[in-house]
């Protein structure tokens, strides 16, 4: 299943976070491939400890809590500390596949990588190419979103990034662990959810049919959930 969350981040925000980068200083990408990924991988990325780094995480993990369509999407354990990346010149991320355990050196915090989100500073007509090339069973699907905009897609899909051949791509990326750790079980809750919402404000809050599925969703929940 594949979410965007749209503004995530406010302009204001998506503005503050876009002067840090500019004085940041990036290395090299690689440094935080595996084995495989680095052989695809070309681009550039913030140090994980860098204060610009550390500022822009604990803006966006604040800003992740308080959503309710991200919170109904991804049913969050663990968040990976935020990421940050560009692609300029022709750089880009060949096909591969997310490590399966991500592991935060600083804090010693293990993440099981049940879904991966990019989230986006720049905007689409910033830049050429870039776009995040997701593939499942029903084909590949390009995202090349909004400043401020989040995709969310399983961490088990293969994906690539294409070449950016005018401009800056510049994201943050980052995983996480879900309480639901099947995707198709997520996929059904977050439907049945969308659904009870739909009714709530259709027919008002409390009403009897909303009731209803409102205790099948939390007995799903509880039947599926992995604390």
């Amino acid at each position: 299943m594949m979410v965007r969350i749209p503004q995530v981040l406010s302009p204001a925000q998506v503005a503050e976070c876009r002067q840090l980068l500019q004085q940041a200083q990036w290395v090299d990408g690689k440094e935080t491939a595996g084995f495989q990924s680095a052989m695809a991988k070309d681009n550039l990325q913030l140090p994980q400890d860098s204060p610009e780094a550390r500022a822009m995480g604990e803006l966006i993990l604040a800003a992740l809590e308080r959503n309710p369509l991200f919170i109904a999407a991804a049913l969050p354990s663990k968040v990976f500390p935020p990421l940050f990346n560009c692609y300029q010149g022709g750089q880009s991320f060949g096909l591969h596949v997310d490590n399966a355990v991500r592991e935060d050196r600083a804090s010693g915090l293990k993440v099981r990588t049940d879904l991966s989100a990019t989230l986006f500073f720049t905007n689409p007509d910033e830049y050429d190419g870039g776009e995040l090339l997701v593939e499942d069973t029903y084909g590949a699907h390009s995202v090349k979103l909004p400043a401020g905009d989040l995709i969310l897609y399983p961490a088990t899909s293969l994906h690539r990034v294409n070449p950016v051949t005018r401009g800056a791509r510049v994201c943050s990326f980052f995983w996480l662990q879900s309480m639901v750790r099947d995707d198709g079980q997520r996929s059904l809750l977050f439907d049945l959810d969308s659904s009870i919402q739909q009714l709530n404000r259709e027919l008002g809050a409390g009403h009897a049919s909303s009731v209803q599925l409102t205790g099948v969703y939390h007995n799903l929940l509880r039947r599926w959930a992995d604390l």
